[in-house]
This record gives C-alpha cells, sequence and structure tokens, in this order.
C-alpha cells in the first residue's frame, strides 16, 4: 500500500502544532483534483495501524522508514517521499509491538480474504475509536449509517474543515474505480484562529 496523498498541500512553512501534523494549505495536492470534481466514493478513515494480509496468508504491518535510519529484517519498501525522504512500506508483522493485538484481533475479525485492514483496540494509538477489544476493519468498510454520513461529506476546503471538526471521525479517504485514493484528516485543518488564508 503506497502512502496515501493528503488531499490538499501541507504548508511546511507552518508552525507546526505539538502532536500533530503540518496543516494543509487551501491548494488541492496535484494528482488530488479528480476528488473536488465529485469523483471517487468517500469512506470513513480508522484511527489506527495499518495491516495487510497477503495471498499466502501472511500478516504484515506498514511501517515508515526515516531517511538514514535503519531497515528492519524482512522489509519490503513500496514508495519513497521525495519532500521527507521516509520509505513507506511493510514489515512482517510478527516482529513488530502490534504482533500480540493482531492476533486477537485476527481471532476477534475472522478476516477471509487477503487486503488491508485497520488494526483498532485498547492498545492501539490510545484507542480513539472506543473499542473493547482488538479487532480489524476493512479498509473502505463502515456501517451503513457512516456510509450514508460520509455521502453528505462536502468536497471544498471549508465544507470539509467544518463537516470533519462536527464529527468523531479522523477523517475521510475517498477511492476512485481506477484505483486512486486521497485523504483528509480532521487535524490537518489549521485552528481556525490560525488560519490566516482565509
Amino acid at each position: 500500500m503506497e502512502k496515501i496523498p493528503t488531499l490538499f498541500i501541507r504548508d511546511y512553512g507552518a508552525a507546526p502544532r505539538q502532536g500533530f501534523p503540518f496543516p494543509v494549505r487551501r491548494e488541492v495536492a496535484p494528482g488530488c483534483e479528480w476528488v473536488l470534481a465529485g469523483e471517487g466514493t468517500a469512506t470513513r478513515k480508522w484511527d489506527g495501524t495499518c495491516v495487510r494480509l497477503d495471498e499466502y496468508g501472511a500478516w504484515w504491518a506498514r511501517r515508515e522508514i526515516k531517511r538514514g535510519k535503519p531497515v528492519p529484517d524482512g522489509f519490503a519498501p513500496i514508495s519513497t517521499d521525495p519532500e521527507t525522504g521516509k520509505t513507506v512500506g511493510w514489515e512482517p508483522a510478527s516482529q513488530t509491538g502490534w504482533a500480540k493485538h493482531l492476533e486477537e484481533a485476527v481471532t476477534n475479525s475472522a478476516p477471509e480474504r487477503a487486503g488491508t485492514y485497520e488494526l483498532l483496540g485498547p492498545r492501539v494509538n490510545g484507542n480513539p475509536e472506543g473499542f473493547s477489544g482488538h479487532v480489524l476493519m476493512a479498509h473502505g468498510w463502515a456501517p451503513f449509517s457512516v456510509r450514508t454520513d460520509y455521502a453528505t461529506a462536502p468536497r471544498d476546503y471549508d465544507g470539509l474543515a467544518t463537516w470533519l471538526s462536527a464529527r468523531t471521525y479522523e477523517g475521510i479517504v475517498w477511492h476512485h474505480p481506477d484505483g486512486r485514493r486521497a485523504k483528509i484528516k480532521a487535524d490537518d485543518f489549521p485552528d481556525p484562529a490560525e488560519d490566516q488564508s482565509a
């Protein structure tokens, strides 16, 4: 799974907020214009960690390696961000700190097909989703009520900032029928008081 591009361009010149990514500017990221054109389906972005079940039944965990840092055994690189120098790829899940939680999630969720999933639960990212045990959520899937709500999501900067701030969801991932994806998180937007670009 390649890193999904963020819908709007990050403002690396802005003052970073502790614990948050650099905020986004109002400009659409190159290659993501299709979202604002109304193409693709909005799906819920779950707040956990990404794992993958391969066609041979092996589990992998998504991993980002900073430039100059050691690469773990078995790491399979996918792409490197030319701006940050970070390489995204997969490492065997059995050697990660998530291994025990993933085993519980597989038991609880019984995934049946190869693909990518979000590992969620009490020991993952502070459990913002509020699960009582560890579970796997197939990427692109959400309960009907959530899918219905996501169908109402606007596709402009101000509309998205307002829509996401009114919900507890981490963000949105748009899936285009041709395989392209784009994402935006509520935390990607600057605080309204700090957004001087309005």
